[in-house]
C-alpha cells in the first residue's frame, strides 16, 4: 500500500501532467486534483479549504467586477484606439509600449490587477487591427511579471514576504527595482529578436485603425467618470493598504461594492464579469499544493538542496535563488513562497544573512512565475481571459518563452544578488 507521500507526489505529477497536456479544462484539472488529495486523505478537508487564500479569491473578484463595469463605458475601446495612434499602428510598437505599460502598473499597484484592466484593451487592440492577441498578450502576462517583482505591492510573492520579514515598501523598491529594470530591459531586446519582423497588418487595416474617432467610442461619459474615480481612490488604497491595516481584498471588494451602487448595476449582472473559471483553478490549486506541503515534499527538496551547499552562504543563497525560479513555475510561486518563508526563517537562525535570502526568495519567485501558464496569478487571469474571447493561449505554447524569458532574468537576478550581497 502506498504512503501518503507517495500519493500526494502521484495526485500532484498527474495533475500538472494533465494540466500542461490541455487535454482537459485546467479547471477540472485543479479542482479533481485538489479535491483528489482530500478524498485519499493526504489532508482533510478543514486543511484543504484552510490552504486556499482568499485575499487572492477576493482580490481577483473585486478588480475583475470593476474591470467589467468600466468595459461597458467604452473606456478599453477607447485606450485601444489611442494606443494604435501613438504607435502609429505598428504592430511591434504595439507589443512595446503596452509591455511598458504594463510593468509600469504592475510596480505601482500589483500585476493582478494590471492585467485585468490592460488584457481587455488588447483584446479590442487586436480586433481593430485584425492580428492574433496571443503575442500581445504573451508579452503582457511577462512584463506583468518582472514589472510586479520591483515593488512590495508589485506581485504576491512580495506581498508574504515583506509581512514575514518586516521589510518595507522603500527596502523592496531599492533592493528588488534596480535587478527588476535591467531584466525588463533585457526582455525588451529579447522581444525584438522574438517578434521583430513577424507582426504586421494590411496597410488597409492600419489606414482604417488610424482613422478611427476615440470619443465616438464612451458610450456612457457619466459613468466612465465615475467609474476612474472609483478605480482611481481604489489603487490609492492598494498604495496605502499597509498603513491603512487592510489587505488588498478588502480594498477591492469595498471599491467593487460602491462602484456597483454609484452604478446601480444589479449585481447579477456584475457577477457575471467574474471569471468564475479562474477563481476555482486557484481553489483547486491551492489544495492541490498543500497536500504536497503536507506531506514534507517541498521542504525535503528545499533541505537536500541546502545540505548539498555545505551551509555556504553565497552558495546557499544563489540555490535558493535558482529553487525558487524553477519551483514556482510548477507549483505557483505565491504557496511556493509561503511554503519556503519558514525555511528562510530557519537558516537565519542557524547563523547566515537572513536579508540576502529574502531577496533570493522573492526574487526566483517573482520571476520564476513567468516559466509556466500557472506560474503566477496573473498568467491564470490572461489565459482565462483570453479563451473566453475565443483565443487560447495553450500550456505548451507559452512554455517556450517562459522558460527562455526566466532562465535569462534569473542569470540577470544571480550576478545582482552576487555583486551586491555576497561579493
Amino acid at each position: 500500500m502506498m504512503d501518503q507521500v507517495t500519493i500526494a507526489a502521484v495526485i500532484f505529477l498527474v495533475t500538472y501532467a494533465v494540466i500542461a497536456s490541455d487535454r482537459i479544462n485546467k479547471t477540472i484539472a485543479a479542482l479533481l486534483g485538489g479535491l483528489a488529495m482530500i478524498v485519499f486523505k493526504v489532508i482533510d478537508q478543514e486543511e484543504g479549504f484552510h490552504a486556499v487564500d482568499f485575499n487572492v479569491i477576493f482580490l481577483l473578484a473585486g478588480m475583475m467586477v470593476m474591470a467589467g463595469i468600466l468595459r461597458r463605458t467604452g473606456f478599453f475601446q477607447w485606450v485601444a484606439i489611442r494606443s494604435i495612434k501613438v504607435a502609429g499602428g505598428h504592430p511591434f510598437r504595439l507589443m512595446i509600449v503596452l509591455s511598458i505599460v504594463t510593468a509600469v502598473l504592475s510596480a505601482l499597484l500589483d500585476n493582478v490587477t494590471t492585467v485585468v484592466l490592460i488584457a481587455p484593451v488588447t483584446l479590442s487592440i487586436a480586433s481593430i487591427l485584425g492580428v492574433n492577441p496571443i503575442p500581445f498578450l504573451v508579452a503582457e502576462i511577462l512584463a506583468s511579471n518582472i514589472g510586479g517583482t520591483a515593488t512590495l505591492i508589485g506581485d504576491p510573492p512580495n506581498i508574504l514576504v515583506g509581512s514575514a520579514s518586516g521589510l518595507d515598501f522603500v527596502a523592496f523598491l531599492t533592493n528588488m527595482g534596480p535587478v527588476a529594470l535591467i531584466v525588463f530591459f533585457v526582455f525588451l531586446a529579447t522581444l525584438r529578436v522574438l517578434y521583430g519582423g513577424k507582426l504586421s497588418v494590411t496597410a488597409e487595416a492600419r489606414e482604417a485603425a488610424l482613422g478611427l474617432d476615440d470619443t465616438e467610442v464612451i458610450s456612457d461619459p457619466r459613468l466612465l467618470k465615475r467609474s476612474l474615480v472609483v478605480i482611481g481612490l481604489t489603487l490609492v488604497a492598494f498604495l496605502l493598504h499597509g498603513p491603512l491595516g487592510y489587505e488588498p481584498a478588502t480594498v477591492a471588494l469595498l471599491g467593487a461594492t460602491i462602484l456597483m451602487l454609484i452604478a446601480g448595476m444589479d449585481p447579477e449582472a456584475a457577477y457575471h464579469e467574474v471569471e468564475w473559471p479562474t477563481l476555482f483553478f486557484f481553489i483547486g490549486l491551492f489544495i492541490l499544493v498543500e497536500g504536497v506541503v503536507h506531506v514534507g515534499i517541498i521542504q525535503a527538496i528545499a533541505d537536500r538542496l541546502f545540505a548539498l551547499t555545505g551551509g555556504d552562504e553565497a552558495v546557499t543563497t544563489i540555490g535558493l535563488l535558482w529553487l525558487s525560479g524553477i519551483a514556482s513555475g510548477i507549483v505557483d510561486n505565491i504557496p511556493y513562497t509561503a511554503t519556503m518563508i519558514p525555511v528562510v526563517r530557519d537558516l537565519g537562525a542557524a547563523g547566515l544573512a537572513i536579508e540576502p535570502l529574502w531577496w533570493a526568495l522573492a526574487l526566483g519567485a517573482c520571476l520564476g512565475g513567468n516559466a509556466t501558464l500557472i506560474g503566477a496569478s496573473a498568467n491564470v487571469v490572461v489565459a482565462n481571459l483570453s479563451a473566453r474571447a475565443g483565443q487560447k493561449i495553450t500550456f505548451s505554447a507559452f512554455l517556450p518563452y517562459g522558460a527562455l524569458i526566466v532562465f535569462e532574468s534569473l542569470v540577470i537576478a544571480t550576478i545582482y544578488v552576487w555583486l551586491r550581497y555576497l561579493a
